[in-house]
C-alpha cells in the first residue's frame, strides 16, 4: 500500500512543521531520498503518518522491528509536531535518538503522544529502530 491520501503540493508548507515547502522538505524523502539526519527521518515519518504514506513508514523501519504490514487509522488527523531533543544522528554518527511530541485529532477530540525514538544507520541510510529510551 502506498499513500492513503494525496501528498501536499510541493509549494505547500510541510506537515512536519520545519517551515519549509513540502517539495524541499519531506517530499523528496517520501519519494525515496535518504534522510541526512535522524531528525529529518523522524520528521519525514511524521509527515508520512500525516499523508498516509505507509510505504515510506515501512521502508524506513529497521527490519528487526518492522511489522509485516501497517494500517493507519483513517479517522486520525495529525495536527502538529514538536521536536524536543535529539542526540547523535548526524553525518558522522551510526545511531541517534529524537524525542518529540506529536499532536492529532480523532473524531474531533485532540490528543498527543510523547516518544523517544531510536535510530540506526545501516548501509548509509537512517532507519527507525524503536521508541524505547536508551539504557
Amino acid at each position: 500500500m502506498s499513500r492513503r491520501s494525496a501528498a501536499p503540493p510541493p509549494s505547500s508548507p510541510c506537515p512536519c512543521g520545519r517551515g519549509v515547502p513540502f517539495g524541499e522538505c519531506c517530499g523528496p524523502l517520501l519519494d525515496g531520498q535518504s534522510a541526512p539526519t535522524t531528525e529529518r527521518l523522524m520528521r519525514s515519518r511524521y509527515t508520512a503518518f500525516a499523508v498516509g504514506d505507509t510505504a515510506h513508514l515501512l521502508r524506513t523501519w529497521h527490519p528487526s522491528t518492522r511489522p509485516r504490514s501497517l494500517e493507519l487509522d483513517p479517522e486520525q488527523r495529525w495536527t502538529g509536531l514538536e521536536v524536543l531533543h535529539s542526540t547523535g544522528g548526524g553525518f558522522l554518527h551510526t545511531s541517534g535518538t529524537v524525542e518529540f511530541r506529536a499532536h492529532w485529532t480523532e473524531n474531533g477530540i485532540p490528543g498527543s503522544m510523547l516518544e523517544h525514538s531510536r535510530f540506526v544507520r545501516e548501509n548509509g541510510d537512517w532507519l527507525y529502530l524503536d521508541d524505547r529510551a536508551e539504557d
